[in-house]
């Protein structure tokens, strides 16, 4: 069952199901199946995915790559370190922490593997991977061949990539199978980017912190959002962030409540709203859904933690999920006129 594979815990039976732990089994899984014309749908820790009641007709593969290899490390060059698609992302974080790599401390508790980084260019607290990622080695199933990306050829913007554009329902054009960062070498961290996380850390945002102590803080925050999987706690049964913040002109932002937050979007005239300010005041505030009369029944609804993220409650099915989605999605779109994204891949529904 999908729900075994998901960190949302729902989703129904897989057509087949192969788990491959090195690159060479991940090309003979791909080739396979193509060579057979199924349906391939790929899952690392299931983090960013949410799957049908009716599950998956093709064939799902399981990345169970493992292990990582230091190409480089010098002073002046920093660690170039290649790591295997399947390896566990918190994992390969605290590692650098450990061993003074800098550029990945903010990106703690994140759930899910190292190769699934690069597809949504994951980030969290002012920090994402294109900022350190070098290239990422795949397999190119439309050449049936290799295909290696630097870091300016993967098209990095918010939450995308050329890796997720040429995804179609769960079923990539490029296979990850490695992804190689480039890190420089010292105990303080990247420049803070986030003002919560600058706060507290006693820092002056744009300044740097000692990256233990913002992996600390990282994990402390996300936890307290319930960003940090624990088995003991329904609000981190989900896919994170299910709504990804609205890029808008600047001048459509201009009929928003002054308190509304606003972030430079990187653009001339763009900006970024906060999908959690929107829901909140869109009245759907944390917990949205545990009435046993709401849209889900109980069985799903916003985390009692954070408005962002959607939440299995316990024998809750995708469709509940979805059902919490949709109206909140509805509800952001009646009070401010602007729809929301959903950030994990829908297999199988659709909001």
């Amino acid at each position: 069952m999908l729900s075994d594979l998901t960190t949302s815990a729902v989703g129904g039976p897989a057509g087949a199901f192969v788990e491959a732990r090195s690159e060479a089994e991940i090309i003979d899984a791909v080739r396979s199946a193509d060579a057979a014309g199924e349906r391939l749908l790929i899952v690392g820790g299931g983090s960013n995915l949410l799957v049908s009641d009716d599950g998956y007709p093709g064939t799902v593969l399981k990345i169970a790559s493992e292990g990582f290899e230091v190409n480089s490390e010098d002073s002046c060059g920093g660690v170039s370190v290649v790591v295997q698609a399947g390896h566990n992302w918190d994992s390969l974080v605290e590692h650098s922490v450990l061993h003074a790599w800098s550029g990945l401390e903010a990106l703690s508790g994140i759930p899910g593997a190292t190769g699934a980084t690069p597809v949504q260019n994951v980030g969290a607290y002012g920090a994402d991977v294109s900022q350190t990622i070098a290239a990422v080695r795949t397999w190119d199933r439309e050449r049936n061949a290799v295909q290696t990306f630097t870091n300016s050829e993967l098209k990095f913007s918010y939450r995308d990539s050329i890796l997720k554009q040429t995804t179609v329902d769960g079923s990539p054009r490029y296979v990850v199978l490695t992804v190689e960062f480039q890190l420089p070498l010292g105990r303080m961290s990247a420049p803070i980017r986030y003002a919560e996380l600058a706060k507290v850390l006693g820092v002056e945002a744009g300044k740097r912190a000692y990256s233990n102590d913002v992996r600390r803080e990282v994990l402390r925050l996300r936890a307290s959002k319930g960003m940090v999987l624990d088995p003991a706690d329904r609000d981190t049964y989900s896919t994170g962030s299910f709504f990804t913040n609205p890029i808008i002109p600047a001048s459509a932002s201009e009929s928003l409540p002054d308190s509304a937050p606003r972030y430079p979007a990187g653009s001339d005239g763009l900006v970024k709203l906060s999908a959690a300010w929107l829901i909140d005041q869109a009245g759907f505030g944390k917990g949205f859904g545990l009435d046993p009369a709401s849209v889900s029944g109980g069985r799903a609804s916003l985390s009692t933690k954070h408005t962002l993220a959607i939440t299995n409650r316990g024998g809750a099915s995708a469709s509940d999920l979805v059902a919490i989605a949709r109206e909140v999605r509805r509800g952001v779109v009646e009070r401010f006129g602007i729809e929301l994204h959903p950030e994990p891949l829908l297999i199988g529904v659709a909001l």
